[in-house]
């Protein structure tokens, strides 16, 4: 709901931004995050069958950001910055992000830094982000909620806010 509102107040403020920062083939925000569905994709070097694969992702839930739209095929980028085309039916709206380079982190109980562990993720791991709120998000994974700022996630802009 709130995007849908950010979205109106920029056609009606500021049009030529809107047309801008939205897909051609979707009218939704360019760029965004969204996630792999299935557990082997193919990421090609460009929008169709015909061109060859480029690589292979082999991790479901993986986030990748849509950079440009083209008929039904998406150019992502991954969070290594490598950039590929993949069929629409094999990305998800569904959101999780993916603990940065570096020490492990813990997913604290609330988003304070305050906030007691609940417990320790290794970089690399893939969360769901189940909602953002200012610089925090409440996280699950393997059976473990909590919140973890936003700062030290691949996967969520900077002061974006969903639930």
């Amino acid at each position: 709901m709130r995007i849908l509102l950010i979205m109106v107040l920029l056609m009606v403020l500021a049009p030529e931004v809107y047309a801008q920062s939205v897909g051609e083939v979707t009218k939704m925000p360019i760029p965004r995050f969204v996630s792999m569905r299935g557990d082997q994709v193919f990421a090609r070097t460009g929008p169709g069958t015909r061109y060859p694969i480029k690589w292979v992702f082999q991790r479901k839930n993986l986030p990748v950001e849509i950079v440009q739209e083209f008929d039904t095929w998406r150019k992502i980028r991954d969070i290594d910055g490598e950039e590929g085309w993949v069929h629409q039916s094999l990305l998800s709206g569904k959101r999780f992000a993916v603990l940065k380079d570096g020490q492990g982190m813990p997913i604290l109980r609330a988003n304070s830094d305050d906030s007691r562990p609940v417990a320790l993720v290794e970089s690399g791991v893939v969360l769901r982000l189940n909602e953002c709120e200012s610089d925090w998000c409440a996280v699950s994974t393997s059976g473990f909620n909590g919140w973890i700022s936003a700062k030290y996630l691949w996967g969520v802009y900077e002061g974006e806010t969903f639930d």
